[in-house]
């Protein structure tokens, strides 16, 4: 089975201004994208659907992020609000009024009851998504948090600003465990990796940097940019990482080998945002030209032995080592020879040589996991509104007997105050409408 290059497979145009936040939904069918335009468009993936453009906030949108069973659109702006959008065509949205400065970022925690956003006032905040309310303030950064994002299992979150530092904190403690301050300029953009035993993060000094949690310490330091790094995602078998640069590329990483594979040109100007989705068989970059890419990975075709030899790096390769296993194997991984993808303005791919495609089989079995994962998708839906409605209504329950025990409380108040009258022998008697006691 042959391994193929990375191939542009649709762009979308539909902002009217530079695209700087995108996300895939769960289930594949929706592409969402902010931008400095102000909209939310919600890009359905099936032929010919429509789009959907959401007005709401008044400043530029610098985040957005699907929750896991997405039912919910997170969005943070520039006007100081976050705000959550159901992804249909009524696009109705509840506001929070989140940061008294411009909001950088939001994301969900990965059961989807959390939120967490970074703001140029330089907190991070934590809040309800059910109670549609704060929760609590993480408030050690010393200038703008550019990003912050919760870990697999949320007990951590990580963030990064323009103090120059990558902050670790304990989400039940509340204080920060860690601080990591390696960077000369502002630290971009922070992210774990799907096991949440490392951490990466990126710089305005172009440089991306990987550390192993458990350890604390740089596992892998990569300058393959020439330009600040905007965004970078982790590809969901932890094996590739892609990042979006002011240098208008966009890079593959193989972070098993520790080097850059793939040099994407596709954008007009800067590269802002890049994402994969949840498979890892699709990501998007979006840039200053207002356009949204959506590319087709592609190397996952194959075993990852066959690719090492595709690519010719080692005559015997040994089995892939885990990613926190990986050590700096010089102080910068970036001396290799990359591939480089080129997109002409019709918006094809031109890759090297011509290679064959899936065999039918293998897309066979891969129609049926995502029709098997699209029932779960459902069933978990389902779950979430009934274990919404059971809160509600015991919400309603605990209101309810609250109420009750207070007029218990007052009629036992009464009934005591009557016996004292009672029991001191005094009669009493009512005259023109005052009482009297009677002589």
């Amino acid at each position: 089975m042959p391994f193929e290059d990375p191939t542009l497979e649709r762009h979308f145009k539909g902002h009217k201004d530079a695209v700087t936040c995108a996300d895939f939904s769960p289930n594949r069918k929706q592409l969402a994208s902010g931008s400095v335009d102000k909209s939310l468009m919600i890009w359905n993936l099936a032929p010919k659907a429509r789009a959907f453009r959401f007005i709401g906030h008044q400043d530029v949108i610098t985040g957005v992020q699907f929750s896991p069973f997405g039912k919910l659109v997170a969005t943070s702006s520039k006007d100081r609000t976050v705000r959550l959008w159901t992804p249909s065509m009524k696009g109705e949205s509840t506001v929070f009024k989140a940061h008294t400065a411009a909001v950088r970022s939001v994301a969900f925690s990965h059961d989807g009851q959390r939120l967490v956003t970074a703001s140029d006032d330089k907190s991070v905040k934590v809040w309800s998504v059910h109670r549609q309310c704060f929760v609590y303030s993480l408030s050690q950064h010393t200038n703008w948090v550019r990003c912050a994002r919760f870990s697999p299992d949320g007990r951590l979150i990580a963030s990064c600003g323009d103090d120059r530092s990558v902050r670790l904190w304990d989400t039940s403690t509340k204080h920060c465990i860690n601080c990591f301050t390696d960077y000369g300029e502002s630290a971009t953009f922070v992210d774990f990796n799907s096991s949440g035993t490392c951490i990466a993060s990126s710089g305005a000094d172009s440089t991306l940097k990987i550390w192993d949690l458990r350890t604390n310490k740089l596992i892998q330091h990569y300058q393959v940019h020439s330009a600040r790094i905007n965004s970078f995602s982790f590809h969901p078998s932890n094996n590739y990482l892609i990042s979006g640069s002011s240098d208008s590329t966009v890079k593959i990483l193989d972070l098993l080998e520790g080097r850059l594979i793939y040099t994407l040109h596709g954008h007009k100007g800067a590269v802002i945002t890049v994402a994969f989705s949840r498979g890892g068989d699709l990501f998007a970059s979006g840039g200053a030209d207002s356009q949204v890419l959506m590319w087709r990975t592609n190397f996952d075709t194959k075993p990852y032995q066959d690719v090492l030899q595709q690519h010719s790096r080692r005559a015997t390769p040994d089995p892939p080592p885990h990613l926190a296993d990986i050590h700096p194997r010089g102080p910068h991984l970036h001396h290799s020879q990359p591939t480089t993808v080129q997109v002409s303005s019709r918006g094809q791919t031109h890759p090297l040589e011509v290679l064959s495609g899936h065999p039918s089989s293998v897309d066979s079995i891969l129609r049926h996991i995502v029709q098997q994962l699209d029932i779960l998708t459902q069933t978990v839906s389902v779950l979430e509104e009934r274990l919404t409605l059971t809160e509600d209504k015991l919400k309603e329950c605990l209101v309810h007997q609250s109420q009750i025990l207070k007029d218990v409380r007052s009629s036992g108040e009464r009934r005591r105050r009557t016996d004292s009258d009672e029991a001191d022998g005094s009669p009493v008697h009512f005259t023109g409408g005052q009482p009297h006691p009677q002589l």
